[in-house]
């Protein structure tokens, strides 16, 4: 009698070997690598899976790839992983109001529901260049290169964690978007409409200044009562010393920014006049009034962010029956105008505005006075006064036009 065949027993794979083998609870191929032992002397064995035995073994194969060059990629590692930590973690020393805040607020909007949910190791060129298209519907062409600034720097960032293995974003070349709006610059009339709709605004003497002698918005709203010389003597004209701005450690925008300008008469009766006001409301509410205190601020006394001056700026152009697109920074544009308009040479407005590349005048910082530039305050007092008090004339339309 033959004795029936016993099944042949499979080759047990050898110690330490990979193993592939079926799971029926999970109704997938396991494939058990063996990475060898963690510091701690537990044996690192990880786990991948596939429903086809060449797909778990294309993943065995990755897996290794990674282990090879030092990258162990997290296989739940998401775009929206790798770009928080760049913002949390790879900025540091950075303002947050400032280049955080500006960097956070695109990829919140533009990067983070599109593609945040890819899994970094598995993002493509491709994907990249999809995502970039679909936005180039909505977005300038320079914020489109913000855009893909934020997702580079946020792989480099995850690859020196050792989080990505390859940085797709820098094969990618962000591609044309929707025109930018061009920055404008309000005409005369335009001017005085805005100022007399802001004459009852708390942000008043901060649009005079701005408009009248061309500073920064980020450059007025930290400026201190101690860098503004309204009253002076031997001869120098009332001035202000534009040294900080609200950037990171108070710094100008460049060296050169840094600039003593003389003020307009008008500018220095608004400003004794806002000063005055400020004495009175702090001492109303108990607070003490220093000298060294921001001139502009809030209604408790913060100092004035940039949504503050937008949001209190787009109100004021409303009511001065203006287009709402303006915004704070183009009175700085108009400054240039104005002052072009009048005959001013370029490259004495270029020293005024803090852009000349030759050295600027030797500027006045507290009790130490120098040379002040002169010519901006005298050019603006004979604009305006030239226009102080007339009448529209009869059957001449006063409605500022639209731009």
């Amino acid at each position: 009698m033959t004795e029936p065949e016993l099944p042949k027993r499979g080759r047990r794979a050898g110690h330490g070997a990979d193993t592939i083998y079926w799971d029926a609870a999970k109704n997938r191929y396991v494939g058990a690598v063996s990475l060898g032992y963690a510091p701690d002397g537990k044996r690192r064995r990880p786990k991948v899976y596939g429903k086809t035995k060449t797909e778990v073994r294309q993943k065995i194969r990755d897996l290794k790839k990674e282990v090879q060059s030092g990258v162990k990629a997290p296989a739940n590692y998401t775009v929206t992983d790798a770009v928080n930590d760049w913002l949390d973690r790879g900025l540091k020393g950075r303002d947050e109001k400032g280049t955080i805040g500006k960097n956070r607020s695109m990829a919140n909007k533009h990067l983070i529901p599109v593609i945040g949910k890819a899994k970094l190791k598995e993002l493509s060129a491709d994907d990249v260049d999809d995502w970039l298209d679909d936005r180039a519907e909505f977005l300038a062409t320079r914020s489109l290169r913000d855009l893909l600034a934020i997702l580079r720097r946020s792989i480099a960032h995850a690859q020196r964690r050792d989080k990505a293995a390859r940085n797709v974003a820098l094969l990618v070349t962000a591609p044309e978007g929707r025109p930018g709006r061009p920055s404008k610059a309000l005409n005369l009339k335009q001017a005085q409409a805005v100022l007399l709709a802001a004459r009852p605004s708390r942000l008043y003497a901060y649009l005079v200044l701005s408009l009248l002698s061309g500073v920064r918005t980020e450059e007025a709203r930290p400026l201190t009562w101690d860098h503004v010389y309204l009253e002076t003597e031997d001869g120098v004209p009332p001035h202000v010393a534009v040294w900080r701005s609200v950037r990171k450690h108070g710094e100008t925008k460049t060296r050169k920014s840094r600039r003593t300008i003389a003020l307009p008469k008008q500018v220095v009766d608004v400003l004794e006049e806002h000063k005055r006001w400020q004495m009175q409301e702090r001492a109303s509410k108990g607070m003490e009034w220093r000298p060294t205190g921001r001139v502009f601020s809030t209604r408790s006394g913060e100092p004035l962010d940039a949504a503050n001056v937008r949001r209190d700026f787009k109100a004021i152009v409303k009511k001065a029956g203006l287009a709402p697109e303006w915004t704070p920074r183009e009175l700085r544009h108009s400054f240039v105008s104005l002052l072009s308009d009048h005959g001013i040479p370029l490259e004495r407005i270029a020293q005024l505005v803090g852009h000349t590349s030759q050295a600027t005048t030797e500027a006045v910082y507290r009790k130490q006075l120098r040379p002040v530039i002169t010519q901006g305050a005298e050019a603006m007092d004979e604009i305006f006064s030239q226009h102080d008090g007339e009448a529209p004339a009869e059957g001449e339309d006063e409605t500022p036009p639209e731009d």
